[in-house]
């Protein structure tokens, strides 16, 4: 927020509505600072700064949209005001827009490379627009100067998570988690472990998560899929219906679902947590083979083989499905079929390999 003397010499009233503004707008009420910054711009068109004060109290009320206008007008007359670029920046941060956010904060971080905010900024732009290199090459050196910043830890930990660098990553998200107390942070450690096949302490930090905050979103759904995999059906159903009554379109709850069903012998469900699986993400590899899973366990092994050599097509190099499918290729008659994937079982056997999409899980 800009406060200024620019309407000291105008009118009283005009200099009496810029206090009123502000007094509205450093006390919360930004429905009374908007509408008075109006009034103010209706007298003075050209007072930039009441722009700039009017884009903030917009921003603040989440009419981003607005906001960004106020403060492209205020730039074109004022080109060099770091403070209104930044504002700009943050307006398109916060309404979702990062490619234009990261933009305008590469533009900042070249002229102040050692502003941590905006590098802070720029890096969980560039994370979470999938430029996971940009992002860590953007955080380290913010780290480096700012060793004990949770949000450059947290930044930078999330991007090396998201580029594969696991363990370099949770090394800064744990550091959050136990020093910010964040549950965002435990949910974070508690998926990544989950991954990595580390059950155990996946359910540690599900843990932790769940005492800190236990809306926090996808948390219900992430307890059920580590519950499965400890064994806990039970518990892991009831989670993961949870999850569904806050989210019906959680794909992991409902593909997780089908495999306990499946595993249980209870067919309708399995069927309609797989299919609807399968809806919500058509190009889902596992979907299709709980699919498949659901079709050969009711006896409709041609299309259980369609839906496997699907799979394959999809994730040639995961074991399961080729296992599947040259069982089935054997039932149908087609021995030469059975034995090809026969051998290709036994080659990936001799290789230690079982990727897939459920690979690291083990599912």
């Amino acid at each position: 927020m800009v406060c200024t003397g620019m309407l000291s010499g105008q009118a009283p009233d005009a200099a009496e509505i810029f206090r009123e503004a502000i007094r509205a707008q450093q006390s919360g009420d930004d429905k009374t600072a908007i509408a008075k910054y109006q009034e103010l711009i209706q007298l003075h068109p050209e007072a930039m700064e009441v722009r700039a004060n009017l884009g903030a109290a917009l921003a603040h009320a989440g009419r981003y949209d607005d906001a960004i206008e106020q403060y492209r007008t205020a730039l074109a007359k004022l080109p060099d005001n770091k403070a209104l670029r930044l504002n700009l920046a943050l307006a398109y941060y916060k309404k979702g827009d990062l490619v234009q956010a990261a933009e305008g904060l590469e533009t900042l971080r070249q002229a102040a490379p050692g502003d941590v905010q905006i590098a802070t900024l720029l890096g969980d732009c560039y994370s979470r627009l999938g430029r996971d290199s940009d992002a860590i090459a953007v955080l380290l050196p913010a780290e480096s100067a700012h060793p004990d910043d949770l949000n450059v830890a947290w930044a930078l930990g999330s991007a090396l998570i998201h580029a594969g660098r696991r363990e370099e990553g949770l090394k800064r998200v744990i550091l959050v988690a136990e020093q910010g107390h964040s549950a965002d942070a435990n949910l974070l450690a508690a998926n990544t472990y989950l991954a990595m096949s580390e059950f155990e302490r996946a359910h540690a930090f599900a843990e932790a998560a769940l005492k800190q905050n236990p809306r926090l979103k996808g948390l219900s759904s992430l307890n059920g899929r580590i519950k499965q995999y400890l064994g806990d059906y039970s518990g892991s159903k009831s989670d993961l219906e949870k999850a569904l009554a806050e989210d019906p379109d959680d794909f992991d709850a409902h593909v997780t679902l089908a495999s306990i069903f499946n595993l249980e012998r209870d067919m309708d469900n399995a069927q309609k947590h797989a299919e609807r699986a399968l809806e919500l993400k058509p190009s889902s590899a596992l979907a299709r083979y709980e699919v498949a899973r659901v079709e050969r366990s009711r006896g409709d092994i041609e299309g259980a083989v369609r839906n496997f050599e699907k799979v394959i097509a999809a994730e040639p190099e995961w074991l399961r499905p080729h296992i599947e499918l040259a069982a089935l290729y054997y039932r149908l008659n087609r021995p030469e079929d059975g034995q090809r994937e026969r051998a290709i079982v036994d080659r990936m056997y001799m290789q230690g390999k079982k990727s897939g999409p459920d690979a690291d899980t083990g599912r």
